[in-house]
């Protein structure tokens, strides 16, 4: 004889779908900034720790060349960055060889940004300014900083973690 199922066991099962869901995609949200800069030997690091050549501080192996290839070093100019818009990430460079990567999107209410220029990354919506250093908000109406995205240069390209 089949029951027809009630609301609590409908509520719970979406509730259980749904953190399975949240864990599998879910960031580290610990707000740090993730680094990427080249030693001056040409060799380069990710914030993780990991090098050119394979094997992190604690002597592991990763897999390569890590995650997608964003560009060039040379596209991302000595104090300023470059959006990139399929991936929704922008790459920054503030000092010359130190990268970093944040979110390119808009903390107050999720538009594009769509400019990096006078050391902040822009958005067009309602003016907020982001910046290119930490990712934290130069002018509101933002309050929240750019959520950090771990990247890696490998040679003279940079690559999602």
């Amino acid at each position: 004889m089949n029951q027809p199922a009630t609301r609590r066991t409908l509520l719970a099962t979406g509730a259980a779908t749904l953190a399975v869901c949240c864990v599998g995609c879910g960031d580290k949200g610990d707000g740090s900034s993730a680094t990427a800069s080249t030693s001056p030997g040409g060799e380069s690091a990710s914030a993780s720790g990991t090098s050119d050549s394979g094997t992190s501080d604690s002597g592991t192996s990763d897999s390569g060349d890590g995650g997608q290839a964003l560009g060039s070093v040379s596209e991302i100019p000595e104090g300023g960055g470059k959006i990139f818009a399929a991936q929704k990430v922008v790459v920054t460079q503030p000092t010359k060889g130190e990268y970093k990567a944040f979110s390119a999107v808009c903390t107050h209410q999720g538009c594009s940004l769509n400019r990096v220029a006078n050391g902040t990354v822009d958005c067009p919506c309602h003016g907020s300014r982001f910046r290119i250093s930490d990712g934290s908000v130069a002018e509101g109406p933002a309050t929240q900083p750019l959520a950090a995205k771990e990247i890696m240069v490998h040679g003279n390209t940079v690559h999602l973690a």
